[in-house]
């Protein structure tokens, strides 16, 4: 009985929708929703007060703009080519899309069909909607066939092709937004951000922010305290469970903190390394660790 939140019926279940925007594995975003909005809810908003903060810091970055079909927005795109930021969406398909490229798909079936494998080839073409966007835009469509039926895929953006042609545009830069899903995984799965069970809003985006800052804190940790350890890409479900959910005996002292570990404890090295550069690196900023 949360406020806000509602049956959806594409995860078939009442939750809320909350927002992320994440820029590498840097977490800028963490909003709750209520599950009763568009999935672009908000978007615009929070794109424009990300970008206001950026440029105010490096004015001449370029910014791209990348998400799934959910957010296809005409009010997004819009802003985005008004505001000198670029985008690279996903675009939900639909029988006009599909017959952009339907000589392309008889290809792929016959390439795949004859070697056994799959098979794609790509196209870019001008296109709009009939009524919800404002102007026409540059779309790229993957014309695939594999396991035996069609599997075609299209993304809408404001790149250019001497930018980017339209292979490398899907297949490396939009393709790597999957990477995306994984820094999500790690805030709702290994630090518990779904755990929005207290009966306000209010009080569940605290908790989300909680979660969001666990997450933080854990980035910092991998990116300066084991950069040059195995667990330097680990995820931060893996940090959580060896360096932080371990026995050990800490004392403390007048002039220092002195933690003891088991002598059975496998990276009791790493750890010691981790926490020294850690330290140092409270240490150069001014601030203790």
């Amino acid at each position: 009985m949360q406020e806000g939140r509602f049956f959806h019926g594409y995860y078939d279940c009442y939750c809320y929708l909350p927002l992320y925007v994440f820029c590498g594995r840097d977490l800028l975003v963490a909003k709750l929703r209520p599950a009763s909005v568009d999935a672009a809810e908000g978007a615009v908003e929070e794109v424009a007060r990300l970008v206001a903060h950026i440029r105010r810091r490096w004015p001449q970055v370029r910014i791209l703009v990348r998400a799934d079909s959910g957010f296809a927005r005409d009010e997004l795109m819009a802003w985005c080519e008004a505001s000198g930021v670029d985008y690279l969406l996903g675009l939900a398909q639909n029988t006009r899309l599909v017959a952009e490229i339907a000589s392309e798909l008889v290809r792929a079936e016959a390439k795949s069909r004859r070697t056994g494998k799959p098979a794609r080839y790509f196209k870019e073409f001008k296109w709009t909607t009939r009524r919800s966007w404002s102007r026409t835009r540059r779309v790229i469509a993957k014309a695939e066939f594999t396991g035996g039926e069609a599997n075609p895929r299209f993304v809408v953006t404001s790149l250019k092709r001497a930018e980017c042609k339209p292979k490398y545009l899907y297949e490396k830069l939009y393709c790597a937004r999957g990477e995306m899903e994984n820094r999500i995984k790690e805030c709702q799965l290994d630090l518990y951000a779904d755990r929005t069970s207290t009966a306000t809003l209010r009080a569940n985006q605290l908790r989300l922010w909680f979660a969001s800052m666990a997450y933080v804190l854990l980035c910092a940790v991998r990116r300066i305290g084991l950069q040059h350890t195995r667990f330097a890409d680990a995820t931060c479900g893996t940090i959580r469970l060896k360096f932080l959910k371990i026995g050990a005996l800490v004392r403390i002292s007048v002039r220092r903190i002195k933690i003891a570990m088991a002598s059975g404890y496998p990276i009791a090295q790493t750890w010691s390394e981790a926490a020294r550069l850690l330290n140092a690196a409270a240490s150069a900023r001014g601030s203790p660790a």
